[in-house]
């Protein structure tokens, strides 16, 4: 299922001096690895590289985003905690250490503001009644046969993401979508590789049983 980017103009509450790129601007091919690294930005960035925070947000705010929708489910809950994650990260980039990737400090951030919130509302909030109609509908000259199976196959994934156990729904999208190793989502969570590797199978069995004809 698709995740709706977040706005293009998230980073403007973070920062001052923020300047959007021009328009009509033609992009050539970027050899990746010429790149910095991540922890190479944050430094730079620590160091008063404003660019460098500008690099870092926008390799990593449509994932962090999605992650965020992905668990509360409410778009203006989500953005709002998209902006108080990076607001955390700014206000700790002077003491930062590349002690683990910064991908995985940054989830973490993400990770202990969802407690967070969860602790406070005592409960996970129930789909929107609208939330079949929030699946984005992608127009691209298939049949309305087709449309309607895709449709629905993303309608039963979503349902059998929303009935896994918070922790399980977690290992899970930091595994699938985010693509973090064994390791970091240890690190992410604050649990031990083999409690992820647990909940990592006992989600994905309870969602092949979900999906199940």
């Amino acid at each position: 299922m698709s995740i709706p980017a977040p706005p293009a103009t998230s980073l403007r509450p973070l920062m001052s001096g923020y300047a959007p790129p021009r328009a009509g601007l033609t992009l050539s091919p970027v050899d990746t690895a010429a790149l910095p690294t991540d922890e190479a930005l944050m430094l730079a960035w620590a160091g008063g590289d404003l660019p460098a925070f500008q690099a870092l947000y926008e390799r990593h705010r449509r994932r962090l985003h999605g992650f965020l929708l992905r668990q509360l489910r409410d778009p203006g809950l989500a953005e709002e905690m998209f902006q108080d994650v990076w607001q955390r990260v700014i206000a700790a980039r002077a003491g930062w250490q590349p002690d683990a990737a910064f991908s995985t400090w940054l989830f973490r951030i993400a990770h202990n503001r969802l407690n967070d919130h969860w602790r406070a509302a005592r409960h996970r909030p129930p789909a929107p009644a609208d939330a079949e109609a929030r699946v984005e509908a992608v127009v691209d000259g298939h049949t309305p046969e087709t449309e309607l199976s895709g449709f629905e196959q993303r309608r039963r994934v979503q349902q059998a993401m929303d009935a896994l156990p918070a922790e399980q729904r977690e290992v899970l999208l930091l595994r699938l979508e985010q693509e973090l190793s064994l390791e970091e989502i240890a690190e992410v969570t604050g649990v031990g590789r083999e409690t992820v590797k647990s909940r990592l199978r006992y989600a994905m069995d309870k969602l092949r049983a979900g999906l199940a004809p």
